[in-house]
């Protein structure tokens, strides 16, 4: 077969024809290897000579026609609890560099940690905007996203939930940091500096994030046979501001403890804030721990010690499960992907 390699008229855009001329291959290959279709095999030399016409004659995708042909929209969502938090900036920009790699455009949906939030996220899903899903859900029940799964929308959840009331062949997979295990190594790094009675800003009442890291909690000290003291715990909102709240009523309670766990950076910080006002050195008196190691953690004084979540890392993860599903590379059942935190040790505690 004889190619034709003379380049399109100046006066229009390269088509999807011309690409299949110069690489002498049919447009239905080129279509292939446009969309990345890897449930259909094209030798790597045939792939090799689309991407070279492909460059060669400066051909731009038209992604509008494409996502009319496929149905799609070329675009994923994320549902996050509360954008002004440092970790979920860094979470979305993990997502976006891998959405973006794949030719995908991310919505980011800002829920601020309310039901109602998380359901017009899913809505937007169900209306047919949006082709995968991940969520941070701190309030749906299951029977809020099962609709979405069995429609065939790929969803990602990231975090503690419980998966078991969803089939298992629904392409639904979870990435998380478990959060008693982390939890759980920070509590027992403060015991062994010594203290006994650790207080627990823990965050808001019957979310995910909460419910492990009490877990966590509880376990260490369970494990270094330490009593239980349920008025040690107090809620907070995994604000600042409700961090220091809940280190004001921590504060008047007697006999006093020596160090604080705050279920988020965010928390530990409106901590160190009350302690302050109050003349409370940190660590001489009161040593305080957070988690998720945001940015501020490190340039605050004293340092922050803290768990690193790594959030950059677990959204590329999300979008790769994702992308994954999405592109065809993967049908199978739910996938859980555990990923490892890190203690770090700074100068608070």
């Amino acid at each position: 077969m004889q190619t034709d390699r003379r380049p399109p008229p100046r006066t229009r855009r390269p088509t999807q024809a011309d690409v299949a001329r110069r690489a002498a291959v049919s447009q239905t290959v080129v279509s292939y290897v446009l969309n990345d279709n890897r449930s259909v095999s094209i030798a790597p030399e045939t792939r090799r000579r689309v991407l070279d016409a492909i460059a060669a004659l400066g051909y731009v995708p038209d992604d509008a026609a494409r996502s009319l042909r496929s149905r799609r929209t070329l675009t994923i969502a994320a549902v996050i609890p509360d954008i002004t938090n440092p970790f979920y900036p860094a979470f979305i920009r993990g997502i976006q560099d891998v959405a973006g790699a794949n030719g995908y455009d991310l919505i980011a949906y800002n829920t601020d940690g309310t039901l109602e939030g998380e359901r017009r996220g899913l809505d937007t899903v169900r209306r047919g905007r949006v082709d995968g899903l991940i969520i941070n859900p701190f309030h749906l029940d299951p029977g809020d996203i099962l609709p979405i799964l069995t429609g065939g929308t790929p969803v990602v959840i990231n975090g503690e939930y419980h998966l078991d009331a969803f089939p298992s062949d629904l392409p639904l997979d979870r990435v998380y940091v478990p959060g008693d295990a982390a939890a759980r190594s920070l509590v027992e790094f403060l015991i062994s500096q010594g203290h006994t009675r650790i207080g627990m800003i823990a965050g808001e009442d019957a979310t995910p994030p909460r419910e492990g890291r009490v877990r966590g909690y509880r376990q260490a000290l369970a494990t270094h046979h330490i009593p239980l003291e349920e008025a040690l715990i107090r809620g907070g909102d995994f604000t600042e501001a409700g961090g220091y709240e809940a280190m004001r009523e921590l504060l008047a309670l007697r006999p006093r403890f020596t160090a604080v766990f705050a279920a988020n950076d965010l928390m530990a910080l409106g901590a160190f804030i009350a302690c302050r006002e109050r003349g409370i050195r940190v660590p001489a008196d009161i040593a305080i721990a957070g988690f998720d190691d945001i940015p501020a953690a490190r340039l605050v004084s004293p340092a922050l010690t803290t768990v690193a979540q790594f959030p950059e890392r677990t959204g590329r993860h999300a979008a790769e499960q994702l992308m994954d599903r999405l592109g065809g590379r993967y049908t199978g059942p739910t996938r859980l992907d555990l990923l490892q935190h890190k203690l770090i040790v700074r100068e608070s505690a």
